[in-house]
C-alpha cells in the first residue's frame, strides 16, 4: 500500500501506461489508506469505495485498450465538499444543508476530472461554508494533520491537504478565498496553488465573490501543474472565467529560475514570524539565489489590507446565511458555528459605502502590485508566520486575536489582487513541523510561479518527506 500511495500522479500514470500497475491497484491502495488514516485525522465526509473501484476498472480497460484519456485517467482524487458533485451531497460542513438533495450537477472542476477519467474517491472536510483558516465544523468535527493528529491541518481546504499528505488519493481540488489551499499546504507539507482568478471556473458563483478561487493540491509541483491542466478552462456558467489555456502548464516547468528577478519580503512590512519559520524561509530563498535567481530583499510597499478584506469576507458570510434565515427564520442560526454567526452579524452591519471603500482599497492594492511586478518577476514570502497549532484552537497559543486573518497575513492580500500564489514545503522546525515557501507572481503568470516552485523543489527533498503518521504507523 505505501508504495502506491506515495507515488505521484505522474508516476501512477506512467505505471498504467507500461502495465506495471493498474488504476484498480492504486485505487484499492488509496481506499486502504483512507481506512487506516481517516479515523485518525477525519479528512473525509464521504467515501464512495464502490463507485471509485468501478471508475478504476473502467480506467483500467481504457489503458489496456489504448484509449486512455491522458494524464489524469485512473488517478485517485478527492474533492473538497464545497464543489457540487453529481450523485453526492454537497453539505459544506453545515447542519443547514439537507442531505436528501437531489444532487444532479457537477461543478466545472469536477466535470473536467470525470471527463479526464480521474477516480473520485470522495469528498473532504471543510469548516462551515469554508469561512475560516482551520478545518472543523459542528456537523463533521475536527480535522487533524498528517504530522500530528492533534494539530490542525489548516483550512479551509484542510481535509484535502490531509488526504493528499497521507496518500488518501494523489491529489485534490480545493478552494481558496483568503489562503484556503495555501494555509493547509504549509501546515501539512504539501503543495497547493491559488491560480489567477478565473483560470479555474467556479459555478455556482461563490457568495464570497471574486475573492474565491479554486486550486489544485498535490504532493509535488509537477502534479499540481498537471492537475491545473485538467481543471482549468473556460466554462460559460462562470461569468468571469478566463479563456482556456493554449499551452500545458507542465511545458517549460523545468526551465529554472536563472535570471529571474525575485523580491523577498519576510513580513510584507506588517507581519511577524516565528523565528524558526523565518530562518527556514530565508534558507529556501538562498536556494533560489543559488539556482540563479537575482534576489533582492524588499517589501512591496503596502499596508495590511485586512480591514478591507474583512468587509468583503464578512459580507460574504452574511450572504451565505441569508437564504437560510429567509426560509426558516433567525432561530435556524442556533445550528451554526457561533463564530460564523458573529462574523455574519458583523458583515450584515456594513454599509454599501464601506463595501465600495473596501473595493477601492482592493483596486489600489492591485495597482501597487502590478507596478511592483514591473521590476520583480516574483515575490517570495513565508506562506504562514507559524506552524500548525492544536486542532481544537482557532488561533496559535498566546495570539492576540482569534480571527483567522490575524495569523494569515501573507495569503489574503493576494486574493484581493487575484494573483497566482503557490505554497511549497521548504523545511521543518526542530519540533518536526512543516514550513511553507510562498511564491507570488503577476496575474496570468501561473506558469512562471509553477516553474519557480519546481526549480526550488528540484534542489531540495522536502516534497518527498513522509508524514509522521505514516512513519509511525505500526507494521501490519
Amino acid at each position: 500500500m505505501s508504495d502506491l500511495t506515495r507515488m505521484s500522479a505522474a508516476d501512477l500514470v506512467a505505471g498504467y501506461g507500461s502495465g506495471d500497475i493498474s488504476p484498480v491497484e492504486a485505487t484499492r491502495a488509496a481506499l486502504d489508506a483512507i481506512a487506516t488514516y481517516d479515523p485518525v485525522v477525519n479528512a473525509f465526509v464521504r467515501v464512495d469505495a464502490d463507485g471509485a473501484l468501478e471508475a478504476a476498472r473502467e480506467s483500467e480497460g481504457r489503458w489496456r485498450s489504448g484509449r486512455a484519456h491522458g494524464s489524469a485517467d485512473g488517478v485517485p482524487t478527492s474533492i473538497k465538499d464545497i464543489f457540487l458533485t453529481a450523485g453526492w451531497p454537497t453539505l459544506r460542513g453545515s447542519h443547514l444543508i439537507d442531505e436528501a438533495g437531489p444532487w444532479p450537477h457537477d461543478a466545472p472542476a469536477v466535470a473536467r476530472l470525470r471527463e479526464a477519467g480521474a477516480v473520485l474517491l470522495g469528498k473532504t472536510t471543510t469548516p462551515e461554508f469554508a469561512w475560516k483558516g482551520v478545518t472543523d465544523s459542528q456537523r463533521f468535527g475536527v480535522t487533524g494533520n498528517p504530522w500530528g493528529a492533534d494539530l490542525t491541518a489548516g483550512g479551509s481546504s484542510g481535509g484535502s491537504a490531509a488526504a493528499v499528505g497521507l496518500g488518501m488519493g494523489a491529489w485534490s481540488v480545493g478552494t481558496d478565498g483568503g489562503g484556503s489551499v495555501r494555509i493547509p499546504a504549509s501546515f501539512t507539507g504539501t503543495v497547493a496553488l491559488k491560480p489567477t482568478y478565473g483560470l479555474i471556473p467556479l459555478w455556482p458563483a461563490s457568495p464570497f465573490g471574486t475573492l474565491s478561487h479554486a486550486g489544485p493540491m498535490a504532493r509535488s509541483v509537477r502534479d499540481c501543474a498537471t492537475l491545473l491542466d485538467v481543471v482549468a478552462g473556460f466554462d460559460a456558467r462562470d461569468w468571469s472565467a478566463m479563456p482556456s489555456p493554449t499551452r500545458s502548464f507542465v511545458d517549460g516547468l523545468d526551465e529554472g529560475v536563472a535570471g529571474l528577478r525575485v523580491a523577498f519580503s519576510a513580513t510584507l512590512g506588517f507581519g511577524s514570524n516565528d523565528a524558526e519559520v523565518e530562518s527556514t524561509v530565508r534558507a529556501a530563498v538562498a536556494e533560489l539565489a543559488a539556482a540563479g535567481a537575482e534576489v533582492e530583499e524588499v517589501d512591496p510597499g503596502f499596508e495590511d489590507p485586512v480591514e478591507a478584506f474583512h468587509v468583503l469576507w464578512f459580507t460574504g458570510t452574511a450572504k451565505v446565511l441569508e437564504q437560510f434565515v429567509q426560509a426558516a427564520g433567525p432561530a435556524i442560526l442556533d445550528r451554526i458555528d457561533p463564530a460564523l454567526r458573529r462574523a455574519a452579524e458583523t458583515g450584515a452591519a456594513y454599509t454599501a459605502s464601506e463595501y465600495l471603500d473596501a473595493n477601492a482599497v482592493r483596486m489600489d492594492l492591485g495597482l501597487r502590485m502590478g507596478t511592483f511586478h514591473r521590476d520583480h518577476d516574483l515575490l517570495v514570502t513565508p506562506t504562514m508566520p507559524v506552524t500548525a497549532f492544536p486542532a481544537s484552537q482557532a488561533a496559535p497559543d498566546g495570539w492576540l486575536s482569534q480571527l483567522w486573518t490575524s495569523w494569515t497575513p501573507y495569503t489574503y492580500p493576494f486574493n484581493l489582487t487575484q494573483q497566482p500564489a503557490i505554497s511549497v514545503p521548504c523545511g521543518f522546525t526542530r519540533a518536526g513541523l512543516p514550513v511553507g515557501l510562498h511564491l507570488v507572481g503577476p496575474r496570468h503568470a501561473d506558469a512562471l510561479v509553477l516553474r519557480a516552485a519546481r526549480a526550488y523543489e528540484q534542489r531540495t527533498h522536502w516534497t518527498a518527506s513522509v508524514p509522521r503518521l505514516v512513519t509511525e504507523r505500526p507494521s501490519a
